[in-house]
């Protein structure tokens, strides 16, 4: 296996090394960036928030090798999906039937905040959205999450009046 990657089934997501040394997130591929935040959004959470979130994005760039200014998206998006976390889980817990938010694993969770925040932020096509946070799954999320995020994510748009088919 590529040491740039790593493998989940067949699946495969980058992971940033020293190939990345010094490079600009904005130089990124958005589905890299979309790694990239995901990726602050869980040191921050492994911290209970506790820790500044331009600290942790300092720790990161440097060991990373990408240097994640304050007003680059995904320093703005990671910012916005850990201060909104609360609202976000007000607006997903509904949708979660037979489970309690707070027994869902971590990955699980910040994947659907973050995309529950990008389909209300974002101008990207809710379809685009939402496969970028299967594959987000896939790669970092318990086995068959993704399966549990994209039917989360379709119950959303449902719960917002949009038919899947329409952004497929």
């Amino acid at each position: 296996m590529n040491s740039d990657m790593r493998e989940s089934g067949s699946e495969q997501m980058p992971e940033f090394s020293e190939s990345y040394s010094d490079l600009l997130c904005s130089d990124l591929t958005v589905t890299e960036q979309r790694s990239l935040i995901f990726q602050v959004l869980y040191a921050v959470d492994a911290f209970d928030y506790e820790v500044s979130l331009e600290s942790i994005v300092d720790n990161l760039s440097r060991g990373f090798g990408v240097i994640i200014p304050q007003d680059s998206t995904v320093f703005k998006t990671a910012l916005a999906v850990s201060s909104e976390r609360a609202v976000l889980d007000v607006q997903i817990t509904p949708l979660i039937e037979n489970w309690r938010f707070d027994r869902l694993g971590v990955a699980t969770k910040l994947i659907l905040r973050f995309a529950v925040w990008e389909l209300q932020h974002s101008s990207t096509d809710a379809a685009v959205i939402i496969n970028e946070a299967v594959e987000l799954a896939k790669c970092f999320a318990e086995k068959d999450a993704y399966k549990f995020i994209n039917g989360i994510l379709d119950e959303f748009l449902k719960s917002r009046g949009i038919e899947k088919d329409s952004v497929s």
